[in-house]
């Protein structure tokens, strides 16, 4: 089997009974392009011999789990994050028939792979609650999404991981500094990086977000951008600040792009490479894009913004999402218990 690249999107091209084949991998990363052409190669064979498919009893983890990855949509990086969080599961269950499979079994595992966290040489001097379990919920979640797969193909009646329990996840609230902010946005090697940044500073946007903005969602003359199409389904409105105006209307609109932040009229994937150029020039560790959320969170908290209002602007549904920023209001909480009680003298 040969892959090869055409434009910036993989290809595989491979033979079956002395006829050669094509096909799209429909991904730019390599190590996903493989996957998904064994797992068309596997198909082409299947489909060219009449191999018929197998019955519920004999379906194996690992050939389902190709079948599930093809039917993954990779804009948003799920393809990636499905054959990351694998990297762990796959060669424990990959033999194995999906309908075996059992509670006690996804429970065995998730305790083997808390045990293995808990056994890192970064943990050794961790209290357990100090440890985050992120990646094994991750791992958890992506199990029981395919094996939902698994139940509306009718391949299993039902999913084993019902019931498991999320281990603890450490709140990641990171903040900048308004130097820091000011490195951040300097550090950018290009205009485009460079505004949505500071975009994503002003709005509290998530990055899919700020990508997916059209130039008619944006009002400047009642200075408000409508946010649709969110990751909660409802739609929200943010008020536009005056630095934000000025930011907007330096952003040059591109007559033949929908899109308010695109790449010479061509619609934006991510700017992952670039944000990461960003903070090395600036000297920040450990940041992230979604990071940049939190910075606007707790300038808006912080600055005597309430809890409820501040989860307005971020979308949230619930709050108890907001909650988490509830220890850098003091002075906040204080004074609302004061005007109603009275300040102590």
């Amino acid at each position: 089997m040969r892959i090869f690249t055409r434009g910036k999107t993989y290809w595989c091209e491979f033979e079956v009974d002395k006829k050669r084949y094509q096909y799209s991998c429909k991904t730019q990363d390599k190590d996903i392009a493989e996957e998904v052409a064994s797992a068309i190669h596997a198909d082409t064979i299947r489909n060219r011999f009449n191999i018929p498919s197998k019955n519920k009893a004999d379906r194996i983890f690992g050939e389902v789990w190709q079948e599930y990855l093809k039917t993954l949509n990779n804009a948003k990086g799920t393809l990636a994050n499905k054959i990351f969080a694998a990297k762990h599961f796959l060669p424990i269950f990959q033999n194995k028939d999906i309908a075996s499979l059992t509670v006690t079994d996804i429970e065995r595992y998730s305790l083997k792979r808390k045990l293995e966290t808990l056994n890192a040489s970064k943990n050794a001097e961790k209290r357990e609650q100090e440890i985050n379990y992120r990646w094994i919920n991750l791992e958890i979640t992506t199990l029981r999404h395919f094996f939902n797969f698994c139940i509306k193909r009718n391949y299993i009646d039902k999913n084993p991981c019902t019931g498991i329990k999320k281990l603890n996840e450490l709140s990641r609230l990171k903040t900048l500094s308004d130097s820091d902010i000011q490195k951040l946005i300097s550090g950018s090697t290009n205009k485009l990086t460079r505004d949505l940044i500071t975009f994503l500073i002003y709005t509290g946007c998530r990055k899919g977000e700020a990508l997916n903005l059209k130039w008619d969602d944006v009002d400047l003359q009642n200075n408000v951008i409508a946010i649709k199409g969110t990751k909660t389904k409802y739609d929200r409105y943010i008020p536009i600040s005056k630095p934000l105006k000025e930011l907007l209307k330096a952003v040059e609109k591109n007559q033949d792009c929908l899109y308010v932040f695109n790449d010479n009229g061509r619609k934006l994937g991510d700017f992952k490479r670039s944000f990461h150029t960003a903070c090395r020039n600036a000297g920040l560790k450990d940041l992230r894009i979604h990071d940049l959320r939190h910075v606007f969170a707790s300038k808006m908290v912080m600055n005597g913004t309430s809890l409820y209002i501040t989860g307005e602007l971020l979308g949230h549904r619930t709050t108890q999402m907001t909650k988490r920023y509830s220890h850098l209001a003091p002075d906040t909480l204080k004074k609302a218990v004061d005007d109603v009680w009275g300040k102590y003298d």
